[in-house]
């Protein structure tokens, strides 16, 4: 079984927070890593509310919490009773301890925006991404298959590149005609689709809703804007927000959008291969998506992650910000690395205090002083 690195951080919440609202989109393991919980909690019970019959036993929420104040309840896929939320609040309060509630939805905003009113000061939020590096063994080529076919169980375990291709197909499908009409969104699945399809052939690079909204027939930017919120809430787009600071610099200031899976990003391409991927004018930007999120998992808590660039070409693909601290990346889809100008001027506009330029090489090796080549893995050893 795969071991998640979240497991520590929901058992850390649960020791000091009532309730632990755990999202994710769908099949990323959520459900999975619950069960894993609920074998160290005795008597856990877990509910899904996709099932009629364990829907039922919550027609009366309130009474069926109060017989269960000495055992975990795991409410899976809550977002199909959002009126939960307002029984969760009283009862929290009639016997408030730790652990008493894991609550497993898909991210949207709209269920952040649920939980955080109506039981803001007792709940943590976690979020569950794709599998990491981290979390799929130390075989030598093994990030090689998690970049082509992404982290989500079903696809990076399928028996072959072709069977995790069509697993990918139908979860896109499925994304499109069910959950997203399921969160209330009443948008044509092919639009989506195609918006989605345009971010991935702009992935990486600084999003122009008004260039994305002409080449979808004249959409307007507010409608784009809203299109981007969507999949940002759901986790499937990652809008990574440039650096800011009082440097005196002429900063660009619009975001850069990446498909945070790989493997779907790898979908809506049509890739189905390795070779195919290395083929494809994507390759360098894919490669750049799928560091951006080794790195937003191994960064430590309480960071923030953006990108820096300035008009006269100064820039870092990621700046990670804990505290005062900042490290820089650079990140270079080849054997041999050379970091440009661009690198160095911002290594030193922006004061960092290491800096790293991470390449599919096999062993680290310094290029100056804090700055050191490295491949992916080693992120989560730094």
């Amino acid at each position: 079984m795969l071991k998640r690195i979240a497991l520590d951080s929901l058992k850390e919440r649960l020791a000091f927070q009532p309730a632990v609202v755990l999202l994710g989109p769908r099949q990323v393991g959520k459900t999975t890593l619950a069960r894993t919980l609920a074998a160290e909690f005795p008597g856990a019970l877990l509910l899904d509310l996709e099932q009629e019959s364990d829907r039922a036993r919550l027609f009366n929420p309130q009474l069926f919490f109060s017989q269960y104040r000495d055992r975990l309840v795991i409410l899976d896929e809550v977002q199909v009773m959002p009126e939960l939320f307002s029984a969760l609040r009283p009862e929290i309060d009639a016997a408030r301890k730790p652990g008493r509630f894991l609550l497993l939805g898909s991210a949207s905003g709209k269920l952040l925006n649920q939980s955080s009113e109506s039981l803001a000061g007792r709940v943590s939020y976690l979020e569950l991404a794709p599998l990491l590096l981290a979390e799929i063994g130390t075989e030598a080529d093994s990030w090689k298959k998690l970049w082509l076919r992404g982290g989500f169980p079903g696809s990076f375990t399928a028996s072959s590149d072709r069977v995790s291709a069509l697993w990918r197909a139908d979860f896109l499908k499925t994304f499109l005609t069910r959950d997203i009409p399921q969160a209330g969104v009443s948008i044509p699945a092919e639009t989506l689709r195609n918006f989605w399809r345009m971010c991935a052939h702009l992935d990486g690079q600084l999003f122009n809703a008004s260039q994305i909204g002409q080449a979808l027939g004249g959409m307007s930017h507010a409608t784009i804007g809203r299109y981007l919120d969507l999949f940002v809430d759901t986790m499937m787009l990652r809008r990574l927000e440039p650096f800011y600071a009082n440097l005196g610099k002429r900063l660009v200031k619009s975001p850069k959008v990446y498909v945070r899976d790989s493997g779907l990003l790898h979908a809506l391409l049509n890739i189905q291969g390795f070779d195919d991927l290395l083929g494809h004018p994507v390759v360098g930007h894919s490669w750049e998506g799928f560091v951006i999120e080794q790195i937003s998992g191994a960064m430590p808590a309480f960071s923030d992650i953006n990108f820096y660039r300035t008009a006269a070409g100064a820039e870092l693909d990621a700046v990670v910000t804990t505290g005062d601290r900042r490290i820089g990346y650079e990140i270079k889809f080849s054997q041999s690395p050379k970091p440009g100008k661009g690198f160095w001027n911002a290594c030193e506009d922006i004061g960092v205090e290491r800096a790293y330029v991470v390449a599919p090489v096999s062993d680290p090796y310094p290029l100056a002083e804090n700055v050191q080549v490295i491949p992916p893995g080693m992120l989560f050893r730094l």
